[in-house]
């Protein structure tokens, strides 16, 4: 027991030594990233594009951020040169296209990538770092590859384009000639030559001309030449639009050719869209016309929006196209208004009113739109007979109400058949007399009946 205890001795002497001492503690280390050289300082090689991207570990979609912002570095390498004779150095200078547009075609997408590799990826515990590269002898050889098949498939619908203005069936011409156009659209900045007819021309801005060439040799043709309308006609006329295309001195008829049609109606601008028949003609009854608009015309032109196939980039096309000369044809119109002969009879509270009545605004409403009052019954086309009204409604706390009724009717003069009608019946007026009161209420209706009055007798024609 004496030996066991004095082995034990010697150990709990050191541990009673060591309590009066201070612990050592040995510091960890933690180890430095060992990022690639790649993803500190941009990789620099004659042969190839190179392209950095990183995502953040947060996103879930962290392997394709990383990848997507890897080809848009990659994309931004591949330097664009706007040539001086090209279809889009022109428009730049025309001011046609705004930046997003220049943009779109300039800029080469992701998806027009082909050809790159993934070189190196690397992560940490946040961050994920990817490394793609492109042979730069690759890519133009898959770009001159793709022109190639780009300008075969734009000078076959060029081609088809012609043959169909031959037919006379410019809708079709104008949609193959304009997705001839857009088959280039990667390469409106570049040089473009080809053999065309015998001749050497820049592809791009030869179909452009085309394109224009098409809408501007449209000829648009209407009979008669001025639109008369009047009383004897019941305001309406016929007009029979003609449209040929231009070409080598002769004219070919167009068919189903999209048209806009407008002029100035008694509701409103009258907007009618229509398309010529196999003859190339199209026809259209001016009626309703506001007498009262400052510009009397018929407009005419080719529907340019309608030859827009629904599926093409209208934004981008709409641009493209915004300084093709759309024809167009203006016919005059000419209103010669009825003469009109008016019986009146208006009252407040059984007493004339002279010129505080409805009477004198008819007079001057329908004046100002071009009818022609007459003294004689007999010199007329109309008839008007105006009755104007008022009676009692009653007092309250010293005030009196009043209301008006009028009635007008249009007849006629050979037929005595009623042509319009209208009126207005209760309006109410308040005042401190019953007389007063009578005379408001002449003034409430006169804003309404100037305002159906004309567009009431124009629309009874139609």
């Amino acid at each position: 027991m004496m030996k066991r205890l004095l082995r034990i001795a010697p150990f709990l002497l050191l541990v009673a030594c060591g309590g009066s001492k201070k612990t050592v503690e040995t510091p960890v280390v933690t180890p430095v990233e060992q990022r690639p050289s790649w993803v500190g300082a941009r990789p620099s090689s004659d042969g190839y594009y190179t392209g950095i991207g990183m995502a953040n570990k947060s996103r879930p979609d962290v392997l394709e951020t990383a990848k997507k912002n890897a080809l848009n570095d990659l994309a931004s390498e591949i330097s664009v040169r706007v040539e001086g004779n090209s279809l889009l150095y022109t428009l730049d200078r025309k001011n046609q296209f705004d930046e997003s547009f220049t943009g779109t075609i300039k800029t080469t997408s992701n998806e027009q990538l082909e050809g790159f590799e993934l070189v190196d990826s690397w992560e940490n515990a946040t961050e994920y770092w990817t490394y793609y590269r492109l042979s730069k002898a690759e890519h133009a050889r898959i770009k001159a590859e793709k022109k190639a098949g780009a300008i075969r498939n734009a000078l076959d619908l060029h081609a088809r384009s012609r043959q169909s203005i031959g037919n006379g069936d410019l809708r079709t011409a104008f949609d193959q000639e304009l997705r001839a156009l857009l088959a280039m659209k990667e390469y409106w900045g570049e040089n473009d030559a080809v053999e065309l007819d015998g001749r050497q021309v820049q592809l791009v801005n030869e179909l452009y001309a085309d394109l224009q060439k098409l809408t501007s040799q449209v000829r648009l043709t209407a009979l008669p030449e001025r639109a008369e309308l009047s009383y004897e006609n019941g305001f309406k006329r016929e007009l029979l639009v003609s449209a040929a295309y231009a070409n080598g001195g002769g004219l070919r008829d167009l068919g189903q050719l999209p048209l806009f049609i407008t002029y100035p109606g008694t509701g409103g601008k009258v907007t009618e869209l229509k398309n010529t028949d196999t003859e190339g003609r199209a026809r259209t009854t001016v009626q309703r016309v506001d007498p009262g608009s400052k510009l009397q015309e018929v407009l005419v032109k080719l529907h340019l929006d309608e030859l827009i196939s629904r599926e093409l980039d209208r934004a981008l096309v709409g641009a493209l196209l915004a300084s093709l000369t759309a024809p167009e044809v203006h016919v005059p119109i000419v209103m010669r208004m009825p003469r009109v002969f008016m019986r009146s009879k208006e009252t407040n509270l059984g007493q004339p009113v002279g010129d505080a009545g409805v009477a004198s605004v008819v007079r001057e409403e329908l004046t100002t739109k071009g009818f022609r009052f007459v003294e004689r019954e007999g010199e007329a086309d109309l008839v008007l007979d105006l009755s104007a009204n008022t009676r009692q409604g009653g007092e309250s706390n010293g005030f009196f109400t009043a209301f008006v009724d009028v009635t007008y009717t249009f007849r006629d003069r050979k037929t005595q058949e009623v042509v319009f009608e209208g009126g207005k019946q209760g309006v109410k007026g308040v005042q401190l007399t019953y007389e007063k009161a009578g005379l408001e209420s002449f003034k409430k209706a006169i804003p309404d009946i100037r305002k159906e009055l004309v567009p009431g007798i124009m629309n009874a024609f139609n």
